[in-house]
């Protein structure tokens, strides 16, 4: 006899798959309701506009760590891409190479890492997270050495306009951002690569039999982390005003968190674009609140991590 499912029990796993596939939309509903109820300027227009550009980073961070995370993979060298890629910039620009020079190296310096990372995991079959792991304090030294331990100070005009202007009432850090999640969505869900990553996450071996290079399309989406960590670190240098050499660990978590959040899975083969940018915004809908109600900032790692074993958790329920 075939078995059968109680309509009980399927009803109750639809809802939790359910609940766990919109979980950043519903979280971040949540979230804004809460700070809205507890302090008066959450929802003002600067405040949102400040938390938007502040999004902007961990989105484009997230949207890299989404194609990796799409391959069954995982990128833990983000924390330390990031201020290497500005530490390049900085070093570059005060050394007197311009303005465009610079930005391209710190593009390059960011591409280069996500390619070490790629080469190491696709053609060494060696564990993504002993690799990245790796690459994590590897290049961590390599930016203290560049930049003696020191910010190294940009004062570029340019920059600086664009952390702070925009189209009327829409920052320029806000359209970057979504460009690059546009750019995003276009390559996992209208073209063949994109098809060929989602293969590649879903089943190694099955997308190795029909004739996909499985190598190659790891390699690109390493890649493609390393570069968004580069396009993040242009404008983490824009909005400090320097290039920060300290590791950032807290973005690191964040864009692995925004990823699960969003719906995709962490065992690869799923992705959603739209979910990573709701779970981005979630996130630092968090750290903004704490913000207004002076919540002291070593309280925001922690609620962070928590959000990271609840993504961990929840993804335990998506199929």
């Amino acid at each position: 006899m075939a078995d059968t499912q109680a309509p009980g029990r399927l009803g109750l796993d639809f809802s939790v798959e359910a609940a766990a596939r919109y979980a950043a939309p519903i979280g971040l509903g949540v979230v804004f309701l809460i700070f809205f109820i507890a302090t008066p300027d959450f929802l003002t227009t600067s405040n949102i506009s400040d938390l938007l550009v502040s999004a902007s980073i961990l989105l484009v961070l997230a949207m890299g760590q989404q194609l990796v995370v799409t391959v069954a993979g995982i990128d833990l060298s983000v924390g330390s891409n990031l201020p290497w890629s500005a530490a390049v910039l900085g070093y570059a620009y005060t050394s007197g190479w311009g303005l465009t020079v610079s930005v391209g190296l710190a593009l390059l310096a960011g591409l280069a890492v996500g390619v070490v990372n790629g080469l190491l995991v696709a053609r060494l079959n060696m564990t993504d997270f002993i690799v990245t792991l790796g690459s994590l304090s590897v290049v961590s030294g390599l930016t203290l050495l560049l930049t003696s331990g020191n910010t190294v100070p940009v004062n570029s005009d340019f920059l600086r306009a664009l952390a702070i202007n925009g189209i009327g009432p829409v920052r320029w850090f806000w359209v970057l951002a979504f460009v690059v999640a546009v750019l995003v969505g276009f390559l996992l869900y209208r073209t063949r690569t994109g098809t060929y990553l989602l293969s590649t996450g879903g089943n190694i071996e099955a997308a190795r039999g029909v004739g996909i290079h499985v190598n190659r399309i790891r390699l690109i989406a390493y890649a493609s982390s390393g570069l968004a960590c580069g396009v993040a670190a242009v404008l983490f240098v824009a909005r400090t005003g320097g290039a920060d050499p300290s590791l950032q660990t807290d973005l690191l978590l964040s864009s692995i968190a925004a990823v699960v959040l969003g719906g995709s899975s962490l065992f690869g083969g799923k992705a959603s674009v739209f979910g990573t940018v709701t779970g981005a915004l979630l996130l630092q809908s968090l750290i903004n609140g704490f913000t207004l109600l002076g919540i002291s900032q070593y309280y925001q790692p922690i609620a962070v991590g928590t959000v990271v074993l609840g993504a961990a958790f929840i993804s335990r329920f998506q199929k």
